[in-house]
């Protein structure tokens, strides 16, 4: 039995793939630097909580007014060249806000950040999944979780800077020009040449050549595709945020919860999602991206649903980290699947999805909010388990197990 080892990563693969995961570190770890760092700005401006709100929403209204512009980008000028340029640009955008003397400037640079984050993100998933193909096996997975190890390690270097005294500025200024060379080198061993390669689906039992993606029959095909994507992709940010917006609020003020314990549920919740996201690589190479969406969707739906029917803090904190690991490469997915849409321009699958995922997760935390507050939070969190359902039932647009 022989092996065929020209479907072994080349050298310049391997580079390419390490390069990758240095631009979604870097992705990670900027914004992430300047979070811990709000609440001080906040008082050295003297502004109150509406004002303050208003501001902070720059960032994700900067990313969806900018972020369509991606994909003629990418087309242009390369995917990594714009990933590194976007970085380059998101560490100013964090800088000028940290540095910022008036609320004005404050949202502002923020704006500018989101617009710049938006970008990198549609870029480096971009180049991401041109390396996946020279791979010839799934790898997107690792990226976004390599992305969360980079949010980590941000905030702990705010933090350190924060407990040693360390002034807003040089702290800032320390992390854009650190993640910055990062990115260019980075740059250096991207894969050359243009975006536009042939995509590679999957390979032959016998012959191991490729086979090229079956077009769609019809543009109606393609829009229902995208569309189902979309909803995939915003399921997947919309449990994200019920672990970043509610999970905490949820433990203590519904089900009486510790301090300490009420934190647990979105930890739970982001470290079960890491984990799916290390994993999830090699169970989509087993049993292909749709049998892993809708087993993520029916983890989702059915840990959280539980939880919320029988509320118990110790169960509510298990169904956040079922829900983080159900849909931890729901995002992934749907970003590969649209980049890889016929009939479509390079890049603008891609860009489409991202952009108006980025519109649902910024819409998602008022809808659970008036939920609740008609209600009550625990009615509002049937969200969460609705999205696995969602998932299961659009699934079907995802590709199959390689054969």
């Amino acid at each position: 039995m022989t092996v065929d080892v020209s479907l072994r990563p080349t050298g310049t693969e391997r580079r390419a793939r390490a390069a990758v995961a240095l631009l979604f570190l870097t992705n990670g770890a900027l914004f992430a630097n300047l979070l811990p760092r709000y609440p001080q700005i906040k008082a050295d401006l003297g502004i109150g909580n509406t004002a303050y709100g208003l501001a902070v929403a720059a960032f994700p209204t900067g990313a969806i007014v900018a972020g369509l512009a991606a994909g003629v980008l990418v087309r242009r000028l390369g995917s990594a060249r714009v990933a590194v340029a976007g970085t380059l640009l998101t560490g100013a955008g964090t800088l000028a806000a940290g540095l910022a003397e008036s609320v004005a400037v404050f949202a502002g640079a923020l704006f500018l950040a989101g617009a710049m984050d938006a970008i990198t993100d549609v870029a480096q998933n971009a180049h991401g999944l041109r390396v996946q193909r020279r791979y010839r096996r799934s790898i997107i997975n690792s990226f976004h979780a390599i992305w969360s190890v980079g949010a980590v390690a941000g905030g702990s270097m705010a933090a350190g800077a924060i407990a040693l005294g360390l002034p807003r500025g040089q702290h800032l200024l320390i992390s854009a020009v650190l993640f910055g060379i990062t990115a260019c080198v980075a740059l250096r061993y991207c894969l050359p040449g243009p975006d536009t390669e042939p995509v590679v689906r999957e390979t032959d039992a016998e012959d191991k050549g490729p086979r090229q993606l079956r077009p769609d029959r019809t543009g109606l095909r393609t829009g229902y595709v995208l569309a189902a994507l979309v909803v995939i992709a915003t399921a997947g940010t919309l449990v994200e945020d019920a672990g970043n917006s509610w999970a905490t609020l949820y433990l203590s003020d519904s089900l009486h919860a510790s301090v300490t314990l009420a934190a647990c549920g979105f930890i739970a919740l982001v470290g079960a999602q890491f984990v799916g996201r290390l994993i999830g690589d090699r169970l989509v190479d087993r049993f292909g991206q749709r049998a892993v969406a809708r087993a993520g969707g029916l983890i989702t739906a059915a840990g959280m649903g539980l939880a919320l029917a029988v509320p118990t803090v110790s169960g509510t904190i298990l169904g956040f980290a079922a829900a983080g690991f159900g849909v931890a490469t729901l995002v992934p997915a749907a970003m590969q699947e649209a980049d890889e849409l016929p009939g479509l321009k390079a890049g603008s699958g891609l860009t489409i999805v991202s952009w108006l995922m980025r519109l649902g997760f910024l819409c998602s935390p008022p809808v659970v909010g008036l939920v609740a507050d008609a209600s009550s939070l625990r009615m509002g969190l049937l969200v969460v388990p609705l999205a696995g359902l969602l998932v299961i039932l659009l699934a079907g647009v995802l590709h199959d197990r390689r054969r």
